[in-house]
């Protein structure tokens, strides 16, 4: 159960992740060890389970973001598992979720512009196990990616 400490811990962590120890226990109002325990035993439970860099893909030319949903074949008892790890080996897809309802999967994909994407449509995406329906979904823009909790 997360207590306050905990909850301003991860707040400032979300925040800031490469703040010194020194500062995060600082702004928690801890001392650098109370602050490393905690932070320990967080990553042990599974409540912090890492520190990410966000990439902005277009600084490395991928100009061209899609989403994917899928409907798939359930006739099959393995359709699933065996889109979802065929998914997971293209190296574009950078997210995949799966959903109860209209969508079974959404997958977002990258390219580097439009013959790029195509190329990708039409070698892999196109050759994934079990889809009975696909849609493709251009962006256009992210107004807003929220990573943060409202701890």
């Amino acid at each position: 159960m997360l207590d306050d400490l905990d909850r301003r811990i991860l707040r400032f962590l979300q925040s800031d992740p490469t703040a010194p120890l020194s500062e995060l226990a600082e702004r928690c109002q801890s001392q650098p060890a109370t602050v490393t325990r905690r932070l320990d035993r967080l990553r042990g439970e599974g409540v912090l389970r890492g520190v990410h860099a966000m990439i902005d893909w277009a600084a490395f030319g991928y100009g061209v973001e899609v989403s994917l949903r899928f409907n798939l074949d359930k006739t099959y008892s393995k359709a699933f598992d065996e889109f979802l790890a065929a998914a997971r080996q293209i190296e574009q897809v950078i997210a995949i979720q799966t959903f109860s309802g209209r969508v079974d999967v959404r997958l977002s994909v990258i390219a580097k512009d439009m013959p790029d994407y195509q190329k990708l449509y039409r070698s892999e995406i196109l050759n994934l196990p079990h889809i009975s329906e696909l849609e493709a979904l251009m962006h256009v823009a992210t107004l807003k990616t929220a990573e943060a909790l409202p701890l």
